[in-house]
């Protein structure tokens, strides 16, 4: 895996507010009395999130954590509508989790590729003044603002979507295997300590047959407490079919390969059962470091205590590598190919072209609502409440027949009698958003 590995980041996607409508009357030479002709808003964009095979980590991310759907056009004259913002597609990776980052719940688990998953729907647009033509209101000055789109902040965490995981103490050669069976290209070095990211390699067994293996990077103890970095990557192996156990099995420098096993087989453990119930193979490294004599007694006392099957490799010199490859594929090609299959269906059935029908953020018709009155001095009193928020957000106050039934509709509500017990006084001003009124019991 090339460039920066990125595997948990969050963002904040905010859909598009849908268009206003508009104000405005036939104005033609030979119709001097023209009618409304006010169009409505387009709806605004929502956001999508797509998963793609494309990529494999979220560094996309790195820099940009912010992203605003398109809004829609405001309505026009000549009963023309405006139009629809187009929706914003964000691809990840797949195997990508998304959470609700505040209530941390779970939105969607994009295991296969082309999934898609609506996180933000745009605003509905707002009617224009024709759609309010009525036999009582020939002229109607009033139309509807667009409704804002949904922002929500989101998590994304990468699982990696690998065959098999390679696990086992830093140093004991992960990164040289993986470099040897597949073309990926980890930095290598005698490190003591973990490395800082995973690394992904593609390993062909025969034509039109491979697999993918995830280089994790080392373990320690209490890794699945969050001691170094182990627990950042145990997820990693959650998908995987298998686990690669890799062991020093020269004792190289002086750990005990036994001691090993058992350390970080507790650590998955700990984990995860499901990650610890996965099936396994044992690669005893390093074997061409040591005779032949103590690498038979080593292997012994390895499987008599554990009571487990170690393969003898060398990563370095390449030694029982095609072998180690055999038996890797042999224990996952059940699964592997029934994984492709499904995708091969999945690719077929769903085409790149995303074609949905969203049903945009909409205002519920508001007929009654409920107020609060504050006083700000002896003579200047305003209507305010979450109600008369969505009102204003709804209508256009400066509009004429907007502001009669913005009065209207609070009237019925009982603004009147709430004034009076208020104990306003005639001539007193009564602010609803930025417009006043003078009271007049």
């Amino acid at each position: 895996m090339t460039g920066d590995f990125l595997d948990e980041v969050s963002i904040k996607v905010i859909a598009g507010k849908g268009g206003d409508g508009i104000v405005s009357f036939r104005r033609e030479k030979y119709v001097p009395k023209g009618g409304p002709d006010g169009g409505d808003g387009g709806d605004g964009a929502s956001v999508i999130i797509k998963s793609t095979l494309t990529k494999n980590t979220l560094v996309d991310f790195k820099h940009k954590r912010k992203f605003i759907a398109e809004d829609g056009e405001n309505g026009k004259a000549k009963k023309q509508y405006g139009k629809n913002g187009n929706n914003l597609i964000i691809e990840v990776p797949v195997g990508t989790i998304i959470y609700d980052k505040n209530s941390e719940d779970m939105i969607a688990d994009l295991k296969y590729p082309n999934q898609i998953v609506v996180v933000a729907r745009g605003g509905k647009g707002g009617r224009g003044n024709v759609k309010f033509m009525n036999s009582s209101l020939q002229a109607p000055r009033i139309s509807e603002k667009g409704i804002k789109g949904e922002e929500i902040e989101l998590k994304l965490v990468l699982k990696l979507i690998a065959d098999i995981g390679i696990v086992g103490f830093p140093n004991v050669g992960k990164s040289t295997l993986i470099s040897r069976i597949s073309k990926a290209k980890p930095k290598i070095a005698n490190y003591h300590f973990t490395t800082l990211k995973p690394n992904l390699g593609v390993v062909k067994v025969d034509i039109g047959k491979s697999f993918v293996v995830a280089d994790i990077p080392g373990l320690i103890e209490g890794a699945h407490n969050g001691t170094g970095l182990g627990d950042r990557f145990l997820r990693h192996i959650e998908r995987c079919y298998a686990i690669i156990h890799i062991i020093d099995i020269a004792k190289f420098e002086g750990r005990d390969p036994v001691d090993d096993y058992y350390k970080i087989r507790n650590e998955l453990k700990k984990y995860s059962e499901t990650l610890a119930n996965k099936k396994e193979i044992i690669f005893g490294n390093k074997c061409d470091l040591i005779d032949q004599e103590t690498l038979n007694k080593n292997i012994s006392e390895f499987e008599k205590t554990t009571g487990k099957k170690i393969h003898p490799i060398s990563a370095y010199t390449k030694i029982n590598l095609d072998k180690a490859i055999g038996e890797m594929w042999t224990m996952i090609e059940p699964q592997r190919m029934e994984y492709t299959r499904k995708i091969e269906k999945m690719l077929k059935k769903n085409s790149d072209r995303i074609k949905l029908k969203i049903d945009p953020v909409r205002l519920d018709n508001i007929d009654y609502i409920k107020f609060e009155i504050i006083r700000w001095s002896e003579d200047v009193y305003e209507i305010t409440g979450t109600g008369v928020e969505k009102l204003l957000s709804k209508y256009d106050i400066e509009q004429k027949d907007a502001r009669v039934k913005i009065l209207n509709t609070l009237e019925s509500s009982g603004l009147s009698k709430f004034l009076a017990i208020e104990g306003l006084k005639e001539g007193d001003t009564v602010y609803v958003g930025n417009f006043a009124f003078e009271y007049i019991p």
